[in-house]
């Protein structure tokens, strides 16, 4: 009698396959050093956004302009990550902060796999002996994965 079971697995392996293959290829440029758990999904931070404890510092480390146009509530525009002369907007950002507090860091300027700022701007983070340290995850760009969620913004 033929094994149904086969098939059924072959399936399975595809669905995850494919799944894996779409997270792995939204990761910004140069992310080889990406783990799960450096990442936070935007529902996850609007929801730490309304808590009283815990809430993260949150650093743009996009382009000014955007910073201007929308940011997400109570950020600090640090810079941007791909902009070396920024780092030390970054290292102004971060100073007198903690080091084990949590960061999260986040651009929004265009789809993830192409942001040339949050990558450089993770790195040196974590290289000024940071360790808990997020990107909030921007597949299209801020206004499509925030704002039009209905996410707090504040402009200015």
């Amino acid at each position: 009698m033929p094994s149904t079971k086969q098939p059924t697995r072959r399936l399975a392996i595809g669905v995850i396959g494919s799944c894996l293959s779409g997270v792995l290829a939204a990761q910004p440029k140069s992310s080889d050093s990406w783990k799960e758990s450096d990442l936070i999904q935007p529902k996850d931070l609007a929801a730490a956004l309304g808590s009283a404890s815990g809430r993260p510092l949150i650093l743009h480390v996009g382009f000014p302009v955007l910073y201007r146009g929308a940011h997400i509530p109570g950020s600090i525009y640090a810079g941007a990550g791909s902009k070396s002369a920024d780092r030390e907007l970054l290292k102004k950002a971060l100073a007198g902060i903690a080091h084990d507090r949590e960061i999260v860091i986040y651009c929004g300027c265009c789809p993830w796999q192409d942001c040339p700022n949050v990558d450089p701007a993770f790195r040196a983070i974590k290289q000024m002996g940071y360790e808990r340290v997020k990107a909030l995850v921007i597949p299209t760009n801020l206004h499509a994965d925030w704002v039009e969620k209905g996410y707090p913004v504040e402009k200015g």
